[in-house]
């Protein structure tokens, strides 16, 4: 009749982190770090959408990914080594993505510079 509550670390369900499968035990992973990696992997991809898409998402994940980093020197050891090398992977993605929609939307500014010249350039008041 006597301990009729319920068992010690049984009552609180909601604990105040996740633990994975094959993760030591009080490493959490590390926040944003997937969200980085899809970032990052999304601007490669979104550099052929006029360079702004990709510019777009580089950026976002360029800046997720200095927040995690800082947060993972402050404490390395609370968070599992691999979640910190999806978030280097997705900051190189983001890196490369923000790189070649750069040059994209520069080519496509270019471009525009030469068919806005070239029809400036054509003698209107002869065209009748």
């Amino acid at each position: 009749m006597e301990n009729q509550g319920p068992p010690p670390n049984q009552g609180n369900v909601n604990q105040q982190f996740s633990q994975q499968p094959g993760m030591p035990f009080g490493q959490q992973i590390l926040p944003n770090s997937t969200a980085v990696l899809v970032l990052g992997i999304i601007s490669i991809v979104g550099c052929f959408c006029y360079g702004l898409v990709g510019l777009i998402l580089g950026i976002i994940a360029l800046v997720l990914a200095g927040k995690a980093g800082a947060l993972y020197q402050q404490n390395p050891g609370m968070y599992s080594e691999a979640s910190f090398k999806n978030m280097k992977a997705g900051k190189v993605c983001a890196i490369v993505g923000l790189s070649l929609s750069a040059v994209y939307l520069l080519c496509i500014i270019i471009y525009l510079c030469i068919i806005g010249t070239a029809i400036s350039m054509m003698p209107w008041d002869m065209i009748k």
